[in-house]
């Protein structure tokens, strides 16, 4: 019986080792969670706390805001949005400006370049021996069927100045 005595000892005190070891897990594990919670906990006051911080913020800006605004008077609106749209305008007026000082300058080139092509027309002379009567005489000798060289031996003029009486007649 002494052996059913000693198998009971180690029995017990196997369980009260058992009981002992999951004391100690259990108060391990809840010092873990303890340690967890204590952190999330401190994080949250944090945020709390910047939350409030952030609450005050805002409500001195909106009382800055309301503080700040005021209300602008008809005249006051005219005149900003005059400054606004002068200021957009501007830009505008001064290309608008520099197209017009280019138009001119071009304007000055063309007169130049027509007045030197007006000179150089006018030293071009239709010949003198050409007039009204030699125009007749020899549009009338064509349409009879006298021929250029003939015209032009008859009337004393060249061949060129025969043909160009006719062509400026639209005849030839």
């Amino acid at each position: 019986m002494n052996y059913d005595f000693l198998t009971l000892e180690y029995i017990v005190a196997a369980m009260a080792g058992l009981i002992l070891y999951l004391i100690y897990y259990l108060y391990t594990k809840d010092s873990q969670y303890t340690k967890n919670i204590h952190s999330v906990a401190s994080v949250v006051e944090e945020l709390n706390r910047e939350i409030y911080y952030l609450k005050q913020k805002l409500q001195e800006t909106q009382k800055s805001i309301k503080s700040n605004t005021r209300t602008m008077s008809d005249e006051e609106i005219y005149q900003e949005v005059e400054r606004t749209v002068y200021d957009m305008v501007q830009p505008i007026s001064t290309k608008i400006k520099q197209i017009q000082e280019q138009v001119q300058s071009v304007d000055i080139q063309l007169d130049s370049r027509i007045s030197s092509l007006e000179s150089g027309v006018k030293q071009i002379s239709i010949p003198s021996s050409i007039h009204a009567n030699d125009d007749a005489k020899i549009i009338s000798l064509f349409k009879q069927g006298v021929s250029l060289e003939t015209i032009s031996k008859e009337l004393h003029l060249s061949k060129p100045e025969v043909e160009f009486v006719l062509k400026i007649n639209k005849i030839k």
